[in-house]
């Protein structure tokens, strides 16, 4: 039996003194409220209303019964109003900043669509742990090592001038004897500057003689992507930022990279509900699975 539902009827129905009238007020028909009160009535062995051909009069019994199942009705509605207000609370979700601004509010109109909010912090890969873990945001994008990645993000290398290969070997840069000009050299933006992809080029900088100027941590992508646009450097990058700057993207030959990223979620959070929703939206927010600029 619906408990809930069957009190209800029987609050409206003492409410207006009529089957007819009550069931309506209650949004039911006559009959449906006619069975929720007698399913009441032999649940509680007793009788609730004596009914005439006009009205419906509460019995001894039923007025005893009001006030608590009236009591129950209003739970019951302040509950779902509950319900109702906790499923539009924003999900305040930490984002990378490599995330356009076109692809983030795509994210969030999406996510409308889905019935989720989304208030968005974007943040380096630092400060979006540091978020989640003082729970000022519900989840967050961490950045973690490609095995225990919900999304991976291929990454190689941008330049302003076309390479003429398929691959960009970083032996190719090192500075030889007769070698005049500056040394190329291959930016980091803040959101590769963590261990899991700054480590592995340090290694194969040093494995290819290269100096250590030539792997450069940069503040911001704004300031790499310039250096890059007005020299022969190369910015580490996926190849959606590499097309959305204008750059010709290869991967790097030496080895395969990749940012990773999972959807970590605080006390009060569930990321497996935003993953089923909106794992498919955040995936191209993040540039995962696209293919950048490739001409010979």
């Amino acid at each position: 039996m619906d408990l809930v539902g069957a009190c209800r009827a029987f609050v409206s129905v003492s409410e207006h003194g009529s089957f007819t009238v009550g069931a309506a007020a209650a949004q039911m028909s006559q009959s449906v409220a006619s069975r929720r009160v007698a399913a009441l009535e032999e649940r509680f062995g007793e009788p609730l209303f004596e009914r005439t051909s006009r009205r419906a009069v509460l019995t001894p019994f039923g007025r005893d019964m009001l006030p608590t199942a009236r009591q129950l009705v209003q739970a019951a509605d302040v509950l779902l109003h509950e319900a109702e207000a906790a499923k539009r609370k924003p999900w305040r979700l930490a984002v990378p900043g490599i995330c356009s601004t076109a692809g983030l509010a795509r994210l969030v109109a999406e996510a409308r669509g889905h019935g989720v909010t989304l208030d968005l912090r974007v943040a380096g890969p630092t400060q979006r742990t540091e978020l989640l873990h003082a729970q000022q945001v519900r989840a967050a994008l961490l950045a973690v090592p490609p095995d225990d990645a919900r999304w991976s993000v291929p990454l190689g290398l941008g330049g302003a001038r076309k390479p003429g290969v398929k691959r960009v070997y970083l032996e190719t840069l090192r500075v030889g004897r007769a070698s005049s000009g500056p040394a190329r050299r291959v930016w980091i933006q803040p959101e590769d500057d963590v261990p899991h992809i700054r480590d592995p080029l340090t290694r194969l900088r040093d494995a290819v003689g290269l100096r250590p100027a030539q792997l450069v941590a940069a503040p911001d992508l704004t300031t790499a992507a310039a250096e890059v646009l007005c020299s022969r450097d190369l910015l580490l990058c996926s190849p959606a930022q590499a097309e959305e700057l204008d750059l010709a993207w290869r991967p790097i030959g030496e080895i395969t990279i990749s940012r990773g990223f999972a959807l970590a979620a605080a006390g009060d959070g569930n990321p497996q509900l935003i993953e089923a929703r909106l794992g498919d939206a955040v995936a191209r927010c993040l540039g995962a699975g696209t293919s950048g600029r490739e001409g010979t």
